[in-house]
Parts: C-alpha cells; sequence; structure tokens
C-alpha cells in the first residue's frame, strides 16, 4: 500500500476501466503510475496532446516539493498549460503522477478528451462539490 504524498495517509487502489489507480481518501489526491495517464484517456492522439501540455516549472515555484509515493524523492513540479495553467507533481525518475484532488479532472475535462467519456464521468462524479 502506498502512502499519500500529501497527508501521509494510506492510499486506496480503486480500478478505472482495468486500470488501477492510488486514491487518497483524505486529501482526495490520484497517484497514477508511469503509463496510466494515457491508458485513462485511452486515446493515443489525445494523450500524447495532453502530454504535449506539460512543462517543467523553474525553481522559483513557491509549492512544496513533495516526496514520490514510489521512490520517495522530491517531485518534480510541472505546469499543464491550459487557459488557467495546473501545476502537478511528476517523480524524476517517471514512476508516475501525482494530482491533488479535481487537478486530473480538470485537466482532462478542459484538455477536450471526450473520447474515453467513462473516465470523465467518473471523475466528474469522484469531485462533485
Amino acid at each position: 500500500m502506498r502512502v499519500c504524498p500529501v497527508c501521509g495517509c494510506d492510499m486506496a487502489v480503486l480500478e478505472l476501466h482495468g486500470t488501477e489507480i492510488d486514491y487518497c481518501f483524505s486529501c482526495g489526491g490520484i497517484w497514477l503510475d508511469s503509463g496510466e495517464l494515457e491508458v485513462l484517456i485511452g486515446d493515443e492522439r489525445k494523450s500524447d496532446e495532453i502530454v504535449k501540455l506539460f512543462k517543467d516549472v523553474t525553481s522559483t515555484s513557491k509549492e512544496k516539493k513533495r516526496p514520490c509515493p514510489v521512490c520517495g524523492k522530491a517531485m518534480k513540479k510541472v505546469e499543464v498549460k491550459l487557459e488557467n495553467p495546473v501545476i502537478i507533481d511528476k517523480c524524476p525518475k517517471e514512476h508516475g503522477i501525482w494530482f491533488d484532488k479535481d487537478e486530473l479532472y480538470r485537466i482532462v475535462n478542459r484538455a477536450d478528451v471526450s473520447g474515453n467519456d467513462k473516465v470523465v464521468e467518473f471523475l466528474k462524479d469522484m469531485f462533485q462539490k
């Protein structure tokens, strides 16, 4: 079982359309192992478009660095270039990506990943306010 890099609680493993994601019920964060974002999106062209939106943030980022749930190394801050940019955390050893509460939904929803409506609907249900 992995530990949440934000609040230190144990994360639960949830299966979403054949893909296991680590979810923190305490803070609402999601850990995706390397390659799982692309699998969730399900469309290679659309997943490539989203990954192209990722840009490493300079060391001037004010967000606290978080440990990778797999290796414990401090994760890099990555900006997802959208109308309202989203800062996510990515393992420097490529173990995966951390999304704070609703960040994955915001990225998938705004990046027009309508090809996999089941994922978008699941995330919408999960993050309804």
